[in-house]
């Protein structure tokens, strides 16, 4: 898939990830539909982006939400051939902490918005691209996923955030294999320490640490790095079924 011909829904597309994909795709050419809770960051980054790109405020964990959202881009910019799901959230908890046993509505939150909003968006694309006229290659459309390095090497508190990852990285093939007879492939990034706005709230000192972590390079990841795999997985069309570790060979400690 060429970038100039790629029409994509970006699933936390007003900072961080999400908007260094949607960055990279507008510049190549592209459209992209960004979709967020931040109508205030969500309209900026449209604004910035041009024409070419279009805000919609989403939760992506409703269902009719989503449909209706992916409806709207679809008739924005003529198609959908594209989906990216980089919307989550990494709230950290203990399943026994000191201040009490995890709830299951937390639990139940971080699921509803990492692992179901994902598949939501994927399942509601997928009904999109179905409806394209295959390009050279017999390709309706991409979906790319987005997992964690959490979803192999969880640390202590992370069994909410973990689970949620775990699911995306464990339904990438099924999905793959699933919606490869409509010419749609499926692909799953897991990014180690990146600089995302959350980890940018951090003191400089605790970013440093965390980088060191990472044994090369020895610093965070930037969003644009992982926009440059994003970008390769719409180009290559071998890359499916697969989840790929972005993450400078780190591997997390207990905690």
């Amino acid at each position: 898939m060429q970038l100039k011909e790629v029409s994509a829904i970006v699933t936390g597309g007003a900072s961080g990830l999400g908007l260094a994909v949607a960055n990279r795709i507008v510049h190549a050419g592209g459209k992209a539909a960004i979709f967020d809770l931040s109508v205030p960051q969500g309209s900026a980054a449209a604004a910035a982006l041009g024409e070419r790109a279009g805000f919609f405020a989403v939760d992506v964990s409703d269902e009719a939400a989503v449909d209706s959202a992916v409806t709207q881009a679809k008739a924005r910019m003529g198609s959908v051939n594209a989906a990216i799901n980089c919307a989550g959230i990494a709230t950290p908890g203990r399943l026994v902490g000191r201040n009490g046993p995890m709830t299951g509505s937390s639990f139940r939150r971080m699921i509803e918005i990492n692992l179901l909003g994902t598949v939501l968006v994927a399942k509601a694309a997928a009904v999109a691209m179905q409806g394209n006229s295959p390009n050279a290659q017999g390709e309706r459309g991409v979906i790319v996923m987005t997992a964690s390095v959490a979803a192999f090497d969880g640390q202590i508190g992370q069994i909410a955030y973990s689970a949620s990852k775990g699911g995306i990285v464990g339904m990438t093939l099924p999905m793959a294999r699933e919606l490869a007879s409509s010419g749609i492939r499926v692909m799953t990034v897991a990014p180690g320490l990146f600089a995302t706005p959350m980890m940018k709230g951090l003191p400089q000192e605790a970013q440093d640490s965390l980088g060191r972590q990472t044994p090369f390079p020895p610093r965070l990841g930037e969003p644009d790095e992982f926009a440059a795999l994003v970008v390769q997985i719409l180009e290559n069309v071998m890359l499916n079924g697969e989840t790929i570790r972005l993450d400078g060979a780190v591997r997390m400690q207990p905690r």
